[in-house]
């Protein structure tokens, strides 16, 4: 029996070899890149590049892909931005809408793979950074005022103003 013994821990031996030499690699890495710096590098790989410019207060249209067996739908997600958190490859951003009657809420992150697309529908007036007093509202009153861009101009007058 000591025999087997001594057989099982140098099978033991020669798997943590192969964990250190792993673990060796990855720790030359790191020394190239030590804290904060290795954690954004990581981040950049998956962060996307066409999200939309949208504020809070702004009405978007989430595209969420949604996987069912086999498979693969989108499901849209139609609210107010009350607010973002974060940044980089870690934002988020909550939507908020009203289904029959009751508030429902979500927060996306804004780099997840699972989002197809952000819309931005409406442009909201909001003065503020999170709009969490619409979640008392309702009706008319858990409105956000529409932002009105400057008056709309014909391409004359735009070439004449240039």
């Amino acid at each position: 029996m000591a025999e087997k013994k001594q057989k099982k821990k140098k099978t033991t031996k020669k798997k943590t070899a192969k964990k250190k030499t792993a673990k060796n690699k990855s720790r030359k890495k790191a020394q190239e890149l030590k804290g904060q710096d290795l954690l954004r590098s990581i981040e950049d790989e998956y962060t996307r590049d066409d999200a939309p410019e949208f504020k809070v207060g702004d009405t978007l249209e989430v595209g969420v892909r949604i996987e069912e067996g086999d498979k693969t739908r989108t499901q849209n997600f139609t609210g107010i931005c009350i607010g973002r958190k974060g940044s980089g490859g870690r934002e988020t951003f909550t939507v908020r809408r009203i289904v029959q009657g009751e508030g429902v809420e979500r927060v996306f992150p804004l780099h997840c793979p699972a989002i197809e697309h952000i819309k931005v529908t409406r442009r909201g007036k909001a003065r503020r950074a999170k709009l969490n007093y619409l979640r008392k509202r309702t009706g008319r009153s858990a409105r956000v005022q529409e932002k009105l861009e400057g008056p709309v101009r014909s391409e004359e007058e735009e070439a004449e103003a240039e």
